[in-house]
């Protein structure tokens, strides 16, 4: 047994360092704590010499090689292929929206692509269009995009109140819009026309897409006949703070006027008082300031969240000094 214990840890030291280890635990199983430990470490000390070497030999060799000018530039035009694959490599811009409809427009040679931040609810909905060119996929960011919302119901069938991108060039390889959908997929069928003309390749078409469109739990958008004549309809919609937090928010209301069943254009004309209160608390806020029209139906103003819980935003709306609307709500909880 002792010459097996002299010449077998030799010949694994010699030919394979890392034996060493499973030698030594044979040892310990041997109840030879001794031998185990000392072969223990001289496999490591083996090990070590071992590694070190090959360190040395690597380098001697890239030593060698950079010596010679086309090893120099195999060398660098491997960096620079490893460096223009990784800046090649850019981002899906969709990452983090949710794609809602995608197709192809006839005759334009491109892949139509709606995104949005959530599902299709009631109410204004921001939309993102991605434009890809169909053969080598990649993105189209000059463009005239156009969109035409309609709902068939059994009987008739109507629009509803849209935003049309503001630019032809598209921001991050999106074209921002909206569409504010006025009821729900359950009273018929939305269909969504996405008319673009590729300013790119000069070809124009039409994609059309079914939206699934669902009321969410808290209405975010209602109509109302103004009390002034008893026959204009508006529209109110919420736009944000879509993530409110405890204190001041951004306030943003959108208001359209419908002129017939495919015309909802943004209004401007009225005036909005904002009154948030908690319900179930039975509080409301200090600090708020009233939207006013910037642009486009759109009304801006500051709201108060004191804390988290259900708000309510009570609305009133004038048209000069006349009261058309102060039955109408909007609530909200986070």
């Amino acid at each position: 047994m002792l010459l097996i214990y002299s010449i077998l840890p030799a010949a694994l030291l010699h030919n394979f360092p890392c034996s060493g280890v499973i030698f030594s635990l044979f040892l310990i199983k041997q109840s030879d704590s001794y031998l185990s430990a000392t072969f223990l470490c001289l496999a490591a000390i083996r090990y070590i010499c071992c590694l070190t070497q090959q360190i040395l030999n690597l380098l001697y060799t890239m030593k060698r090689f950079m010596k010679h000018p086309l090893g120099i530039i195999a060398l660098l035009s491997v960096v620079l292929i490893t460096s223009c694959s990784k800046d090649s490599a850019e981002p899906d811009p969709s990452m983090g929206y949710i794609q809602l409809a995608s197709g192809f427009a006839a005759g334009t040679s491109t892949h139509v692509e709606v995104y949005a931040t959530d599902s299709a609810f009631t109410g204004y909905n921001k939309l993102y269009i991605l434009l890809k060119d169909s053969v080598t996929g990649k993105p189209v960011d000059n463009a005239a995009v156009l969109l035409n919302p309609m709902m068939a119901m059994m009987s008739m069938s109507h629009s509803s109140p849209k935003e049309n991108p503001v630019s032809n060039i598209a921001v991050n390889h999106f074209f921002p819009c909206s569409v504010s959908f006025i009821m729900p997929s359950t009273a018929g069928t939305w269909t969504l026309g996405v008319q673009i003309q590729n300013l790119e390749n000069g070809k124009s078409g039409t994609a059309s897409f079914t939206i699934n469109v669902k009321d969410p739990f808290y209405a975010k958008m209602f109509s109302f006949k103004s009390l002034a004549d008893n026959s204009t309809t508006y529209f109110v919609g919420y736009a944000e703070p879509s993530k409110p937090i405890v204190g001041i928010n951004d306030l943003e209301l959108v208001i359209y006027k419908k002129e017939s069943m495919m015309l909802f254009p943004a209004d401007s004309s009225l005036s909005v008082m904002v009154t948030p209160e908690m319900p179930t608390m039975n509080h409301g806020s200090p600090n708020n300031v009233d939207p006013v029209h910037v642009i486009n139906g759109h009304y801006k103003g500051k709201v108060n969240f004191t804390m988290t819980g259900l708000w309510r935003l009570n609305l009133k709306l004038k048209s000069g000094t006349t009261v058309v609307d102060s039955t109408h709500y909007i609530d909200l909880t986070f």
